[in-house]
């Protein structure tokens, strides 16, 4: 006799506008082949997403509508088996906290949070629940991914020197003013810290930590040293460019370029040197491996991959006790976390790159402005091959300074005086 299929997972989204939309289409797909069951949701504006609740049947799927999170947690707990949490990073960490109280399990959108003093608060909170929960850095779950760090931790490739990461995102300028939270350093006197480092971006540097994790699959690297130049070519609070070197507790160099302040195409690739090989591997495309020793080169697809919706399944197999964790946890986002706050302690400024060096482009298809900074490709290539940094080119006076994790409890006076050198006195 064949076991009964597990009963649909139960759930309550936080947020209906934003990204938490793709929860909302993604639960209905897993709704409709049996692997969840929508059971709440609520927005401050709930009324303004009555086309949206119409178009995902809230009515004949039995949705209840809440206009407040505790509200809603309130009055389901007994029915949830988790609550997603897809709002601003700012207002994550409460969130998290109110489902947590009623003892239910979470999935986070990443980042969980950009501030280490409260991610320490959250797994504290976490640590009530029966089931931890997920900050769902999509792509660590990808077969390919997986696989391929299995073959670094059997020794394959030989040891794993250094590590870079490329991210070249063109952001249209409406893109810093889509929310009141967007490009900001603080909102109503929290840190928000929202950049192309801790949040477009962030599923890349995640990822280059996951590879060079190096004591089993599950494993981040954990942050020893930083050093990093932070710029801006738009006019925000935070920065739009970021070159970050660190070196890891297992003596790793990872050097990670990334910008939104560019135009045209969007680049990204993930480079492993290893003793025997070099690793190219672009998120949601294919790897390659370039053996040292001349023997043909591998190309491994890795298209087709649907993050939300294998995160989604994945987290209902940990919930039902099918896997031992989630894929990542809140104590497994430390070292992002670390890292991200480092660069902003290292950096001591945010440099505006000269306005001789930014020229505006108009993408005639998309009918949105951007700008685009002289030299970046240049500069991001350079820093990655050899370190070569910015700097003064750019306007810097002084190079950032090397601090490690004992630097973090400066993380706060450091925002709040570079908030504060952005705000007009009196």
């Amino acid at each position: 006799m064949s076991a009964s299929p597990p009963r649909p997972t139960r759930i309550g989204i936080i947020g209906m506008g934003g990204f938490a939309a793709a929860h909302h289409h993604t639960v209905a797909q897993l709704e409709a082949e049996g692997h969840a069951k929508l059971i709440c949701t609520c927005d401050p504006q709930a009324e303004a997403f009555s086309p949206q609740q119409h178009a995902w049947h809230f009515a004949e799927r039995g949705v209840r509508v809440f206009t407040h999170y505790e509200q809603m947690i309130d009055a389901c707990r007994e029915s949830l088996d988790m609550v997603v949490v897809s709002t601003p990073i700012n207002l994550h960490a409460q969130m998290h906290r109110a489902a947590a109280q009623a003892g239910l399990p979470v999935y986070l959108e990443k980042p969980a949070t950009l501030d280490h003093a409260e991610l320490e608060e959250m797994i504290a909170h976490d640590a009530q629940v029966p089931r931890a929960a997920l900050v769902a850095f999509n792509f660590i779950i990808e077969p390919a991914r997986r696989a391929l760090k299995q073959r670094l931790l059997d020794g394959e490739f030989g040891a794993l020197i250094e590590a870079s990461l490329l991210a070249r995102w063109p952001r249209p300028a409406d893109y810093f003013y889509r929310t009141d939270w967007a490009g900001r350093l603080m909102l109503d006197g929290r840190l928000v810290l929202d950049s192309c480092f801790g949040n477009a971006n962030a599923h890349l540097v995640h990822n280059m930590l996951f590879w060079l994790g190096q004591d089993t699959l599950s494993t981040w690297a954990e942050i020893a040293s930083v050093r990093a130049e932070l710029y801006r070519a738009h006019a925000i609070e935070s920065a739009d460019t970021f070159f970050v070197q660190t070196v890891t507790s297992n003596g790793q160099t990872l050097r990670c370029a990334l910008t939104h302040a560019c135009a045209g195409e969007t680049r990204h690739c993930e480079t492993l040197r290893c003793e025997k090989a070099e690793i190219r591997y672009t998120v949601g495309s294919h790897a390659e491996i370039r053996w040292l020793d001349g023997r043909g080169d591998e190309r491994i697809e890795v298209n087709g991959f649907d993050a939300v919706r294998e995160n989604h399944l994945a987290y209902y197999r940990y919930l039902r006790g099918e896997e031992p964790r989630p894929a990542t946890s809140l104590a497994d986002s430390r070292p992002f976390v670390h890292l991200n706050d480092l660069a902003y302690i290292s950096s001591g400024q945010i440099t505006a790159i000269p306005a001789t060096l930014i020229s505006p482009h108009r993408d005639p298809r998309e009918q949105k402005d951007y700008l685009d900074v002289e030299g970046m490709d240049a500069a991001m290539e350079d820093f990655l091959r050899s370190a070569t940094w910015p700097g003064s080119q750019w306007g810097r006076n002084a190079p950032g300074t090397l601090v490690t994790p004992a630097a973090l409890p400066r993380l706060h006076d450091t925002i709040r005086t570079l908030h504060a050198a952005l705000t007009p006195a009196g």
